[in-house]
C-alpha cells in the first residue's frame, strides 16, 4: 500500500450480497475498485451489528487491493490484533470510541497496519492536530454511523477543507464515508478528499452474475470526483 492523492473508490461491502461476500469482493475488484471497505459494527457504539475478524479473514483472499477496516466498536483496543491478523491493510478507529486514542494508534502501527481515525459528524477536528504523527488516514463520516443508504450531511464539507489545510503535505489520506454519489463525489474531492467510500452507489443495479453495473458506477463516481480537482 503506497501513498497517493489520486482518487480511490472503496466500495462498502455493507451493501453487498451477504451470502456471497467472496465473489462480491472479486467482482468489485475486477470492475475497478481500489479498496474494499469493511464496516465493523457492534450494536453498542452504533445501532447495528455486522462483521467480525472471522469475516475479514474469510474475504481477505478474495481482495487483491487494500482491505480498509472501519471499526465502529467500543471498547476497541482488545480487538485490534485480531483484525490485523485477519489481514487488514488499514484499521480505523473512532475518536469518540476510546479515551486513549494515541495508544490505540500506536498499537495499530506496531501490528504492521496503517492507522486511521474516524470522526462523527458532530465531532470537531481540534484533537486531530495532536494525532497527525500517528495516522495514515482520517475518515470523515458524512452520515451518522450505523446504517448504509443515508443522505450526505453537507455541513461536513467545511470540515474536510479544514482537515486538508491542517494536513498540509503530510502523507495522510482523507476518506469520506457516507452518502457518496456522483453528485456528492465532486464536492468532497474539491474539498480535499482522496478515498471515497460508496455502498449502494456502487452495488446498485448489479450482482455477482451481472457485475458490469458495478464497473459503470465506479467509473462514474471516479470521473465525477476527478473532474472537480
Amino acid at each position: 500500500m503506497t501513498f497517493s492523492r489520486a482518487i480511490k473508490i472503496a466500495p462498502s461491502i455493507l451493501s453487498a450480497d451477504f451470502a456471497n461476500f467472496g465473489a462480491e469482493c472479486q467482482a468489485i475488484g475486477a470492475q475497478g475498485a481500489d479498496w474494499v471497505h469493511v464496516d465493523v459494527m457492534d450494536g453498542h457504539f452504533v445501532p447495528n451489528i455486522t462483521f467480525g475478524p472471522a469475516t475479514c479473514a474469510a474475504i481477505r483472499p478474495h481482495i487483491k487491493g487494500v482491505m480498509d477496516v472501519h471499526l465502529m466498536i467500543a471498547p476497541v483496543d482488545a480487538y485490534l490484533e485480531a483484525f490485523a491478523k485477519a489481514g487488514a491493510d488499514v484499521i480505523s478507529v473512532h475518536l469518540e470510541a476510546g479515551a486513549h486514542m494515541h495508544r490505540s494508534l500506536q498499537t495499530i502501527r506496531a501490528l504492521g497496519v496503517k492507522a486511521g481515525i474516524c470522526i462523527n459528524p458532530a465531532t470537531g477536528i481540534e484533537s486531530v492536530e495532536y494525532l497527525l504523527d500517528q495516522i495514515d488516514l482520517i475518515n470523515v463520516m458524512t452520515v451518522n454511523p450505523g446504517f448504509g443508504g443515508q443522505k450526505f450531511i453537507m455541513s461536513q464539507l467545511e470540515k474536510v477543507r479544514r482537515l486538508r489545510a491542517l494536513i498540509g503535505e503530510r502523507p495522510i489520506h482523507i476518506e469520506i464515508d457516507g452518502g457518496v454519489t456522483i453528485e456528492t463525489a465532486p464536492l468532497v474531492a474539491a474539498a480535499g478528499a482522496d478515498v471515497l467510500v460508496a455502498g449502494s452507489a456502487v452495488f446498485s443495479g448489479g450482482s455477482v452474475a451481472n457485475p458490469a453495473p458495478y464497473g459503470e458506477n465506479i467509473r462514474a463516481i471516479r470521473a465525477a470526483a476527478e473532474a472537480a480537482r
